[in-house]
């Protein structure tokens, strides 16, 4: 591929260091090292569904919790993806997914619009699974859609097992960035009938 769609950001406050490296073209390879297992875990499935190859090292203050860690890797990861993104030519923009998993039912949609926007619709009961509290969820979807630009839609229609809720919502976002950052060489320019995004 001639112009690669790659990102690259590192970021560092008091509270943690995050690098991540970011392939849109990718075929699904992840190297995650958050110091948090499940969130490592939904990121592999994150990366392997949305055809990204993904890097992140993060080093956080995990003594505190987890949620300087989850949302400093969801600023870092949307930055990391604007970059790849680039001028959005020829992308298809729009994406949407409708996830089972098991008894969990999660659809998200989805527009690369620059314009950021997070709506999150799920009950889900506060747990801690592995050392990941359930409540991070929304903040790490706030922070990556923010950084990256996106409107982002993400509603749990069924579901009473916290894991495959939250497992759905990353697979699903996997499936509707790997449509919406997919090019179509049928567009002139960007989608948008404005000339911009």
């Amino acid at each position: 591929m001639t112009n690669k769609r790659i990102g690259s950001v590192e970021r560092t406050t008091k509270e943690t260091s995050v690098s991540v490296a970011l392939n849109l073209d990718g075929v699904g390879t992840a190297d995650i090292k958050t110091g948090i297992g499940f969130f490592d875990h939904m990121l592999s499935l994150l990366s392997a569904h949305g055809m990204m190859d993904i890097q992140v090292a993060c080093k956080g203050d995990l003594e505190v919790d987890g949620h300087h860690t989850v949302e400093d890797v969801g600023i870092t990861l949307g930055q990391a993806f604007a970059q790849a993104l680039g001028n959005k030519e020829k992308i298809v923009r729009y994406g949407s997914f409708l996830l089972p998993m098991d008894e969990a039912l999660v659809q998200v949609a989805l527009d690369l619009s620059g314009r950021p926007y997070l709506a999150y619709n799920a009950s889900i009961a506060p747990q801690i699974l592995g050392e990941f509290d359930t409540g991070l969820c929304e903040e790490f979807f706030r922070a990556f859609s923010q950084a990256a630009g996106i409107t982002l839609h993400i509603t749990v229609l069924d579901g009473r097992n916290a894991h495959h809720m939250i497992e759905a919502m990353f697979k699903g976002l996997g499936r509707a960035l790997d449509a919406a950052k997919t090019k179509d060489e049928r567009i002139r320019g960007v989608p948008s009938t404005k000339g911009l995004l």
